[in-house]
């Protein structure tokens, strides 16, 4: 027996113990799967395929975030804890202890592709254009106006830019616990904060604080994990934008049109050689202890990682999935495959 087959089957035997331990006379039939708004359409595609296919029981996909989806994820081992989770980031070394001090010491990290950060408007507003810095100047809760560093004061577009529209700043965006909050502040807001001299003057903790923190006074709406709802919104509001994953924008083309950033809108191409300047990696990671233990999971993780998903022409990439490299592709499928352990993170 091979050293990686040995190991998966240790985390089955642990699993079924803890499975025990807990009372549970036998193992859930159905695959659990929280996390990501961004990775949900993507796992609820598998899943359909999946089903479909094996006749297995479909798997529940619930859209958490990827802040709560790492939270139920990392609570423990065994039927009452999912056995997979979506995030739109990488797991943090927080998140990492938390897993491991609730005895979840053998996890997957599985790099599923790319997807940019969008922001968009419904098909009745106007398609902005917009840099990093105003789009900072519009969302940070303090900005530099003059030299000084102030309360955000700005109400409009107009205000940052005549040549933006004279319409009230309403963006609705995702919660602090969505990795996709985290990935805009880190590509957007810090990004777009550094054009600007007395805060580029700050010190490193001061100058943290001004760039990440949105403003709470009414322009930036904390619009949840249901991306939906943001659609819903933007529908019923023409001077509303909001901030999503590119495929959840290219699942709605027919109600949403896309903001520049930079002059560049996001679209495969553009996402892909790097020219749209606000794309980040996307995951899931996987239980090792639940594979064995709950039926399917293993068959599950082949079909999320198999060609027909995530290769070129596959039918994540008709969703908006940014494919990875064959190379890269053929790795992260070896070690999905092989239940390899991730390292802590940095």
């Amino acid at each position: 027996m091979n050293v990686k087959l040995k190991s998966l089957t240790m985390a089955s035997a642990v699993a079924i113990a803890a499975f025990s331990a807990a009372g549970v006379a036998q193992a859930r039939d159905q695959i659990q799967v929280v996390g990501s708004s961004t990775v949900f359409p993507y796992t609820q595609a598998v899943a359909e395929r999946f089903a479909n296919e094996t006749g297995s029981p479909a798997p529940v996909v619930e859209s958490t975030g990827t802040g709560g989806g790492m939270k139920i994820f990392c609570g423990g081992v065994g039927t009452g804890y999912p056995d997979v989770t979506g995030a739109s980031r990488a797991m943090k070394k927080s998140e990492y202890e938390l897993c491991a001090s609730n005895g979840v010491n053998d996890i997957t990290e599985v790099l599923i592709g790319y997807d940019g950060l969008s922001m968009a408007v419904s098909r009745g507003g106007k398609q902005l254009d917009l840099t990093k810095a105003q789009l900072f100047e519009a969302l940070a809760a303090r900005v530099e106006v003059d030299g000084e560093i102030v309360e955000n004061p700005y109400t409009k577009w107009s205000e940052i830019d005549s040549s933006l529209p004279g319409i009230e700043i309403t963006v609705l965006g995702p919660p602090p616990t969505s990795g996709t909050r985290d990935a805009f502040v880190e590509l957007v807001m810090e990004e777009g904060c550094g054009a600007f001299p007395a805060i580029a003057a700050l010190d490193k903790d001061a100058r943290k604080e001004v760039c990440q923190r949105m403003r709470t006074d009414g322009p930036f709406i904390e619009a949840g994990e249901n991306d939906n709802l943001i659609v819903q919104r933007l529908e019923s509001d023409p001077n509303a934008y909001g901030i999503f994953g590119y495929s959840f924008l290219y699942e709605n083309q027919d109600k949403l049109q896309a903001v520049r950033i930079e002059g560049v809108l996001p679209e495969e191409h553009t996402i892909a050689d790097g020219s749209y300047g606000i794309s980040r990696p996307i995951f899931f990671y996987i239980k090792n202890a639940h594979r064995g233990a709950i039926p399917g999971l293993n068959e599950f993780i082949g079909e999320y990682t198999g060609d027909d998903a995530m290769g070129a022409g596959g039918y994540l990439a008709e969703r908006g999935l940014i494919v990875l490299s064959d190379a890269r592709r053929a790795e992260v499928q070896k070690a999905a495959k092989d239940g390899l352990t991730m390292p802590a993170p940095q």
